[in-house]
């Protein structure tokens, strides 16, 4: 028989327990002895993979003690397999596993500006081919009337429009005005561009800046950030960061759904 042998190590000698923490995706967690802090995107059989607020990826091993949560040291562990929950899509809607996508619709959304139309498009994608409906791309507000003309809407072909700025006493909101068939619904975010529709916290900074007016905004927030002034890197370095609905704001989310409902309603 083994001989019990009892540890004498004094109590304030042994090192305190600390708490174990399941790797979860998207637990934010620092690197304990590093300056590394990132996002749990992956955990395997003793290791996690963190994604800084830069895209940077890094594996490290699951010791014990070796990470901060909130600044307080745990010790990470591989979840436990839990029943898996639905798919879903970036929108947040149920995924539909090998669905076809619908043959266009004959009604469209048009999109005022490249950038809205590739946010739309990178998180609402999945959910317009299911519902067959087009996004197009609107380069400018000012011919709204002629477009809408010409694209002739009735109530099997509605024309959903999102626009830049839509507020009130806006040079958009006299335009919207002048459209007046019930079978197309104008909607707009509040803000000077869709850049700010992007939550700050999805960028890693703490607001979007406040740019003077007679200032080019996008070039005037690359120069308050620190980023080069190159708008068009920017913007991909900003649409790189948005993986779901979670990282836009709910005033844009609201109207693009709304959107999609008009155009998808049956006639």
């Amino acid at each position: 028989m083994r001989e019990y042998s009892p540890d004498l190590t004094p109590q304030w000698k042994r090192p305190k327990a600390v708490p174990e923490v399941a790797a979860e995706p998207d637990l934010v967690v620092e690197v304990a002895g590093t300056d590394f802090c990132g996002a749990v995107v992956a955990c395997e059989a003793g290791t996690v993979t963190l994604e800084d607020r830069f895209g940077n990826r890094r594996v490290f091993p699951l010791d014990p003690r070796g990470f901060l949560l909130e600044g307080a040291v745990v010790t990470l562990t591989r979840p436990s397999r839990a029943p898996a929950a639905p798919l879903r899509t970036a929108s947040g809607s149920v995924a539909v596993p090998g669905a076809r996508a619908r043959g266009a619709r004959a009604g469209r959304i048009y999109v005022e500006g490249r950038h809205d139309a590739e946010l739309v498009e990178r998180v609402w994608g999945d959910d317009l081919r299911i519902e067959g409906v087009v996004v197009e791309y609107l380069e400018g507000i000012d011919d709204l009337p002629a477009v809408v003309a010409d694209f002739a809407p009735t109530a099997d072909a509605r024309l959903g429009v999102l626009v830049d700025h839509l507020v009130p006493g806006s040079k958009e909101s006299r335009i919207a005005a002048s459209v007046t068939s019930s079978d197309v619904l104008i909607v707009g975010h509040p803000y000077v561009d869709v850049w700010q529709a992007v939550k700050p916290s999805a960028l890693g900074i703490a607001a979007w800046p406040v740019i003077p007016p007679g200032q080019d905004w996008k070039t005037g927030v690359c120069r308050a950030l620190g980023w080069p002034e190159n708008t068009g890197a920017a913007w991909q370095h900003i649409l790189s960061r948005v993986r779901s609905y979670k990282d836009l704001e709910p005033v844009l989310l609201g109207r693009v759904e709304e959107l999609i409902d008009f155009v998808t309603a049956p006639a």
